[in-house]
């Protein structure tokens, strides 16, 4: 007989495989790569054996977790196989854990389902296209750039102009210049690296500099309180750079914690000098707003 809380983490185990069926079955028909179809299609015919075995256990059905399921499909409709294969990998990591927990009631059978889940993150690892990621680079150059130069910059010209909407004209026309200037950098040092497309480099820069731009700038037209728009500016450089920062982690495989604090303090580092500077301009040469 089992017990109350096993069978419990056995419909939960259940649950996860059904939903990862369908899931897995879903994405295998949006896929064009035949190879990559081929590996989802196994995995989720696998999955779906998963279920049975633990329905052996339990004598119960379950329904899959649909909300789930489509989360995650729009996930990678969104943002792209990368992110979402790599959130799916995170969640085969947490079904591991789950089987060793469930060798109280069949040890083989975990152990069986411990592999072959092992098996379905090397695959799913196996499908992940680097090519993608290759202008990951440019594009950190473009966030990173804006982030520091622009939130640091506004911060100044908020303490020394104190009005928002001129504030906001001088930050779009600096932005937008310097965005086309790190286009142009980022052209000509991918060109002499090579490797990469450097019109796609380039491009990838400027846009998210643009982006990025419009962003920190959106508060000054929308408020003509200077120090509100700054604050909301500035939490909008952390929104930033807490999405990017994740978004990198989980397509790369790379730890997320450091990369944040580190991102994070270098902007509202810079922004803090700038505050300094702009307070100094404005008590010296006695600007007014």
């Amino acid at each position: 007989m089992i017990r109350e809380n096993l069978k419990n983490e056995i419909l939960k185990a259940q649950r996860n495989e059904i939903t990862e069926y369908y899931l897995y079955t879903k994405l295998a028909q949006t896929i064009k790569s035949q190879s990559h179809k081929q590996i989802l299609q196994q995995i989720a015919a696998e999955e779906k054996q998963h279920y049975y075995l633990w329905r052996n256990l339990s004598n119960t059905d379950v329904k899959p977790n649909k909300l789930q399921m489509w989360v995650y499909y729009l996930i990678i409709k969104i943002l792209g196989v990368n992110f979402g294969v790599r959130l799916m990998e995170k969640g085969e990591s947490e079904a591991q854990k789950l089987y060793h927990k469930l060798k109280q009631v069949d040890a083989n059978l975990a152990d069986r389902l411990i592999q072959e889940e092992s098996e379905h993150e090397a695959k799913i690892i196996s499908m992940i296209d680097q090519q993608k990621l290759a202008y990951t680079g440019s594009i950190v150059l473009g966030l990173n750039d804006a982030l520091v130069e622009l939130s640091g910059a506004l911060a100044g010209l908020t303490f020394a102009l104190q009005n928002t909407h001129l504030i906001a004209l001088v930050g779009l026309i600096t932005g937008v210049a310097a965005s086309l200037s790190m286009a142009a950098s980022e052209y000509l040092s991918t060109k002499e690296e090579g490797g990469k497309n450097p019109i796609k480099a380039s491009i990838y820069t400027g846009l998210t500099y643009i982006g990025v731009v419009v962003f920190l700038v959106a508060p000054y037209f929308i408020t003509t309180l200077p120090f509100l728009a700054l604050s909301l500016t500035l939490a909008m450089s952390i929104i930033i750079i807490f999405s990017f920062t994740y978004y990198i982690s989980v397509a790369k495989g790379l730890p997320f914690t450091k990369r944040f604090i580190e991102m994070a303090s270098i902007s509202l580092g810079i922004a803090v000098i700038n505050f300094v500077i702009g307070l100094a301009v404005r008590w010296y040469f006695g600007i007014e707003a």
